[in-house]
């Protein structure tokens, strides 16, 4: 069975230069440490898959590239490399502009050894209610892994009905299919500064 996905050679060639090194090296140590590991787009961006589960994710913007572990949260950490909370939003190593940007591949590569083991373990992705002017919207695990920095700035710079118009949008698909294309949308509007009704809004 082929790992490899032709669309993500096809992101990673459409991508900025200084991102095309950076996309490649962890493409390539994500298969050397997890060779089980399956390519896919999610989202519009690439994401590595482990028995059916996503393990991590990359993307490139154009002045800097991301890396997302699904289990970010559970990943030992001692020497404090990752980014949490909502720093995490930037990608669990904040922004990386060049190679040298990276920690060593030996604690790369634990990270992803460690993502392996958590959902050999069976551990589900966290789903945190965040609360927003003194009520609770529950936000999809996924809905934030899809977003960019600019589209999650945006988005919690909403107001609560804001939010939750685009949740419920998102949740409400009724297949995979459609809600990764409405998710790739959502993701377009709101780095444009766009609410969910931004067609039929007053001007």
């Amino acid at each position: 069975m082929d790992k490899t996905d032709p669309r993500i050679d096809a992101y990673i060639v459409k991508s900025a230069d200084f991102a095309i090194p950076i996309l490649s090296y962890l493409r390539d140590l994500v298969h050397a440490y997890c060779p089980d590991a399956t390519e896919t787009m999610k989202w519009s961006f690439p994401h590595f898959e482990y028995k059916g589960s996503i393990l991590c994710n990359m993307a490139s913007f154009k002045q800097h590239c991301s890396l997302g572990f699904w289990h970010g949260s559970r990943l030992s950490d001692p020497n404090n490399l990752l980014a949490v909370g909502e720093k995490a939003s930037m990608g669990h190593l904040g922004r990386i502009t060049k190679l040298g940007d990276l920690p060593d591949e030996s604690a790369l590569g634990d990270f992803i050894v460690q993502s392996m083991q958590l959902i050999d373990s069976g551990v589900k992705m966290q789903r945190e209610p965040r609360p927003v002017n003194n009520k609770e919207l529950e936000v999809p695990g996924y809905f934030i892994e899809a977003m960019t920095p600019e589209a999650l700035a945006t988005f919690n710079g909403f107001s609560y009905s804001q939010r939750k118009d685009y949740v419920e949008w998102i949740i409400e698909a009724k297949t995979e299919a459609t809600r990764e294309r409405r998710m790739a949308t959502a993701v377009e509007w709101l780095e444009e500064g766009k609410i969910r009704h931004w067609k039929y809004a007053v001007k």
